[in-house]
């Protein structure tokens, strides 16, 4: 484990903690309050959070570091959220539970190859189109469920999996790794889903299931997929500070040159974009300390069978973000063999001797995002677009408890029994 990092005090982490609990209950007990007041709230837990490692711990540095972190973040999701406000799908069909589950099966191919954050911007408003006459809270949690966090599952576009590449491991190796596992947990998602809209779709009245189809399939700006190609490549092969540049000019240049009416028909708006990047701030600054901590400790918890990898990898992914999870654990796998994360010939001899491990770490990182709103940014991106259409959204408790605990964990645990209990 890396040392560079200070050590903090186990009560500096009350910060995150905090907003966490803030971030579930204020939009639903003072939702007008939370609305206002909500960048006044997470830049205040983030400052406390930021003075104490400036003024007690003399580590400006890490803080610094944390900044290059989030603005890397920020402009990442919103060159998407931009970029892919500026396509309108018109697809061809009705929500009928069939349709819907076949087109989440396509969102989760897509979310492979275009990045989570830009599949889930090209696919939610379609997605609201097709189900807007009976849509409800699940339609919000499974687009979530599929497109924002198992469709990254299987290529290393973005994070978590896009650090690991970074590090040395080979692009096509989660795809032939992980296909099996990822396959039996896509699959199970879509079967739960097919039986909630399947219920949906009997209670909801005959005039609400029988809407008119498009005629035809349409898709207006289709050149901005080939900025979010470039903006991709962009990702993969320009090292920090570079790609962050040329990503913001290649959206720009998108954005300029997208017709307005594009746009209009979307109903697209900055303040969905406004809101996550508030959130990702505090949470960004008050998980500091938690993430030093948890790289000093994380060999104190006993982690070292792959099962545990999988759980522990994922709980964290459900509550911080999951790309320092990823790299956490993954150098405390490699820890335990007396290998250094930052050396790729130690990364390549532990590919090909503890694979397994690997894998564990991938799926835990990348689909345990989905058990919360905070667990992978489009997640909340979904929600806030969702509600700035007009239509609800499940709160965060009303996410976590009726939809993700009840609907994932008994899967994760499939996945555990199949492929990890040794």
């Amino acid at each position: 484990m890396s040392n560079l990092h200070p050590e903090p005090n186990p009560l500096s982490m009350l910060p995150f903690a905090a907003l966490l609990l803030t971030i579930a209950i204020a939009p639903v007990l003072l939702r007008e309050s939370w609305r206002k007041q909500h960048p006044k709230i997470c830049a205040g837990f983030a400052a406390l959070t930021v003075f104490y490692y400036i003024f007690a711990l003399g580590s400006g540095s890490r803080v610094g570091h944390a900044g290059l972190e989030y603005a890397s973040f920020i402009i990442v999701v919103g060159a998407f959220f931009v970029t892919a406000g500026g396509i309108h799908l018109q697809v061809r069909g009705s929500g009928t539970p069939a349709f819907n589950t076949a087109f989440l099966c396509g969102g989760a191919l897509l979310g492979n190859v275009l990045g989570t954050v830009g599949a889930s911007m090209v696919l939610i408003r379609p997605w609201i189109g097709l189900n807007r006459n009976r849509f409800a809270g699940f339609h919000t949690v499974f687009l979530s469920f599929v497109v924002s966090n198992i469709g990254g599952v299987l290529l290393p576009i973005g994070p978590p999996l896009l650090l690991g590449y970074v590090k040395g491991v080979p692009f096509w190796w989660v795809a032939q790794r992980c296909l099996l596992p990822w396959s039996i947990t896509l699959g199970a998602v879509l079967i739960a889903f097919y039986l909630f809209d399947r219920l949906n779709f009997r209670r909801a009245p005959e005039k609400e299931t029988s809407a008119p189809p498009a005629e035809k399939w349409r898709c207006a700006g289709g050149s901005n997929f080939l900025a979010m190609g470039a903006m991709l490549a962009c990702l993969i092969f320009l090292p920090a500070g570079w790609r962050e540049l040329f990503i913001v000019l290649i959206a720009a240049a998108a954005y300029w040159l997208t017709a307005p009416e594009t746009r209009q028909r979307n109903e697209f708006s900055f303040a969905p974009l406004k809101e996550i990047a508030w959130i990702f701030l505090g949470i960004f600054g008050t998980m500091i300390p938690v993430l030093d901590y948890m790289e000093r400790h994380a060999g104190d918890l006993g982690v070292r069978s792959d099962l545990q990898f999988y759980w522990i990898t994922g709980a964290l992914s459900a509550v911080l973000d999951n790309a320092p999870a990823y790299l956490t654990f993954l150098a405390g796998a490699m820890g335990l063999h007396s290998w250094n994360v930052d050396d790729a010939q130690h990364l390549s001899e532990f590919v090909a001797r503890h694979d397994h491990s690997l894998i564990a770490i991938s799926l835990g990182a990348t689909c345990f995002g989905a058990l919360t709103y905070i667990g992978n940014g489009p997640n909340l991106l979904v929600k806030a677009i969702v509600e700035h259409a007009g239509l609800t959204a499940p709160g965060f408790f009303g996410y976590l408890f009726k939809f993700a605990l009840p609907v994932l964990i008994p899967i994760f645990v499939l996945i555990s029994i199949l492929f990890f209990w040794t």
